[in-house]
């Protein structure tokens, strides 16, 4: 199947998707909750729009110049944040709803409504009773109609629409306070074999997947350099996904990279994002930026005294752009006397790392699982969420990243920049 057709694949698939996600949404937030026939026409309407504005929202913000279709990626990315956690929420109250109902129906038989509280009919004195009609006076106000009654089963309609409401607005607020803010900063301490003793201590610092585009600027980069810098760091790593966009359009935003100080350089390796558009252009810009791209290469850093291989390949979907990863001329023919260090985007490359006798291998990729419940897909793909493990005798890190993909939230998962510290075993 040609990638024309793989795409066109995937949008109908998404717009299906849409179509019924936002139907299910029409479905508890709307219909079950109102008998109003305006209140239902405007909801439907409402979920057209909604489930037309997504899949426009994704593509646009794939293909087009991501510093003009801001003002339509904003509300279409907040929607499907807000849609995730409402569909969430419903589904997880689906069961307990259609339980009470139940007990409601049984309770109630089949007259499910409660009389609501009305108020009291006026007390009329029984001397007036009596004198009013000898004395040509009106008969009194007849008494009220009987007591409106309340369907039990809309309250707890809309008490469970209330309730999925709120916790989507929370969640999803949340998630873009901690998905747009500042990234942690960690120290993680990775003991390598053959590690030069002047080596001890020696600071990696690593960043990925910026994703520069109609959520991340220039302000972002900025942000992330200043706080590389303040780790003082012997090297600085970019581990793919740089960018959403083209470097004709994003160039000025990724520009802060040259500020980027350390005393051996700035590296970078291929992600995924980075092949949508024309990334042999992003890897010249990069280098206006004094940053070196290892595209399946490597460079010896010594440093007092000592030495280690930094090397770097390409990520996986670069076989689909003539750029496919080759360990064997990124890491063969070198010294085994010293450490060697891959940069590789994506975890599961690790494998092939481990068959090269990678000591140690730096990626990022998976987003640390981005908001739940995509912590809990990650493990389909990949070997490594986030962190630091051993894989076949080769210790991986995953960094969660400094920026987000659609839609840019973090739950549970926050950003970070992560200084590896080598330490000699």
């Amino acid at each position: 199947m040609s990638t024309l057709a793989q795409e066109a694949t995937v949008a109908a698939v998404s717009i299906v998707a849409s179509a019924a996600a936002h139907r299910y949404l029409y479905l508890r937030l709307v219909k079950d909750v109102t008998s109003s026939a305006r209140l239902r026409s405007a909801g439907g309407a409402t979920a057209v729009a909604l489930t037309v504005l997504v899949p426009t929202g994704v593509l646009a913000a794939q293909y087009a110049n991501p510093t003009r279709i801001a003002w339509l990626a904003w509300p279409a990315f907040v929607w499907v944040a807000l849609a995730v956690y409402l569909l969430m929420t419903l589904v997880a109250l689906e069961i307990p709803a259609r339980l009470t109902a139940r007990a409601l129906r049984r309770r109630t038989g089949t007259g499910p409504a409660i009389p609501a509280q009305a108020p009291r009919a006026p007390v009329v004195q029984q001397s007036q009773s009596v004198v009013a009609p000898i004395m040509g006076a009106p008969n009194p106000r007849p008494a009220q109609d009987p007591p409106r009654m309340v369907d039990r089963r809309l309250v707890l309609a809309r008490s469970v629409a209330l309730l999925a409401t709120g916790t989507a607005v929370a969640t999803t607020g949340y998630g873009f306070h901690r998905g747009l803010g500042a990234p942690d900063v960690k120290v993680v301490p990775v003991a390598l074999r053959r590690l030069h003793p002047s080596l001890d201590g020696m600071r990696i610092t690593m960043a990925s997947d910026l994703h520069l585009g109609p959520f991340f600027g220039r302000a972002h980069t900025a942000r992330m350099v200043r706080m590389i810098n303040n780790t003082s760091p012997d090297i600085v790593a970019i581990v793919g996904d740089l960018s959403d966009g083209t470097a004709g359009d994003l160039a000025a935003h990724a520009a802060p990279l040259t500020r980027l100080s350390s005393t051996h350089g700035t590296f970078f390796v291929t992600g995924n994002h980075d092949y949508r558009h024309d990334v042999d252009a992003w890897i010249a810009t990069l280098a206006d930026f004094r940053v070196t791209t290892l595209r399946n290469t490597r460079t010896l850093i010594k440093h007092r005294g000592g030495a280690i291989d930094l090397a770097g390949v390409t990520d996986i979907t670069g076989e689909q752009n003539r750029d496919t990863p080759d360990y064997d001329r990124a890491l063969g023919d070198r010294d085994a006397s010293h450490p060697v260090v891959l940069l590789a985007h994506q975890p599961v490359q690790v494998h092939e790392a481990a068959r090269h006798k990678v000591d140690l291998q730096l990626s990022g990729h998976t987003h640390g699982g981005a908001f739940f419940p995509g912590n809990l897909l990650v493990p389909l793909t990949q070997p490594l969420t986030a962190g630091l493990a051993t894989i076949d005798h080769t210790q991986l890190y995953v960094s969660r990243g400094v920026g987000a993909s659609l839609p840019p939230i973090r739950v549970g998962t926050p950003p970070d920049i992560t200084v590896i510290e080598l330490r000699r075993q």
